[in-house]
């Protein structure tokens, strides 16, 4: 098969589409053909010598651990679609994971958001059931444009929340349609939050960090209150959360369900053909622009 994969760690120019033995479905197993899969910045991480806890990699190693495509051996009969995730490995034509690992695809979701869509949605929906913004409280959500962002600001006006998102200038307009009050980054951060929220913020999910997680701080005494994606290091110190693993196909099953409701909206922002994976790196790895990047496979 071919896989998006490298044999050195490095940044996205070690990325490098190789051919490697197909994999193949044993007990309580699919090998799903993939359509498409997400690309984040976890996957960078991975590239660069990170290394997920509890996992025994071998070389080449191949990113991706979210994918979308079509069951083709296993224990789910053959030509179901289905979406999915996977600490890595989905960058690839095919990938094997456990059963309990997919959910059927809604016919109404297009290929490249179901690759796509399973982190971001899942993380923002964990991290909402930690922090548990409630009917008529405010949530600060920090990178409110991007996968997780956009998720977490729509799943918690389906609770009854009030959203305050930060963004850069150019996604204002972008976290209105969403149905958030937008408030720009940089200096004065602190002021403009109050103005948005003069009965204060209930919650915050950080997913910028630095100046974004001190104003945070400031504005909501109860740490348990507060959950930061990316400021991990300083997390236990401060004594806020981090989000807990909790990624299940009854999870995805639910989200899934929503977007073919029309409830949840989910923007990709770009998609890739899979030889082109480190350009999809390099731009994960700038940090601007909302909604998604994916790969494609034909």
């Amino acid at each position: 098969m071919k896989a998006v994969a490298f044999t050195e760690f490095g940044g996205p120019e070690v990325l490098r589409v190789l051919d490697l033995p197909e994999p193949h479905a044993g007990p309580g197993e699919v090998r799903v053909r993939v359509k498409a899969a997400g690309v984040q910045p976890y996957d960078a991480a991975v590239r660069g010598g990170w290394e997920p806890p509890g996992l025994a990699l071998s070389w080449p190693r191949v990113p991706g651990n979210e994918f979308a495509g079509v069951v083709d051996e296993g224990e789910l009969e053959a030509g179901t679609e289905v979406l999915g995730f996977t600490a890595v490995r989905a960058a690839a034509e095919y990938v094997v994971v456990p059963v309990g690992d997919v959910t059927p695809k809604p016919p109404e979701m297009p290929w490249e958001v179901a690759g796509g869509f399973t982190a971001g949605m899942q993380t923002a929906s964990i991290a909402l059931e930690m922090l548990n913004p409630r009917e008529g409280e405010t949530l600060l959500v920090h990178g409110a444009a991007g996968a997780v962002g956009t998720a977490a600001v729509q799943l918690a006006k389906l609770r009854g929340a009030r959203v305050v998102g930060t963004a850069s200038a150019v996604n204002q307009n972008y976290l209105r349609e969403l149905g958030a009050t937008p408030v720009v980054y940089g200096e004065g951060l602190k002021d403009r939050i109050v103005a948005a929220a003069p009965r204060g913020i209930d919650a915050v999910l950080d997913g910028a960090g630095g100046e974004a997680l001190d104003v945070s701080l400031e504005l909501v005494k109860a740490r348990d209150r507060i959950l930061t994606l990316v400021e991990h290091g300083r997390a236990a110190g401060l004594g806020v959360l981090v989000a807990k693993s909790g990624r299940s196909a009854a999870r995805l099953a639910e989200l899934a369900a929503l977007y073919a409701k029309g409830d949840l909206r989910f923007l990709v922002r770009r998609a890739y053909p899979y030889a082109e994976a480190a350009a999809a790196h390099r731009e994960i790895e700038t940090g601007h622009g909302r909604g998604k990047i994916v790969l494609t496979f034909s």
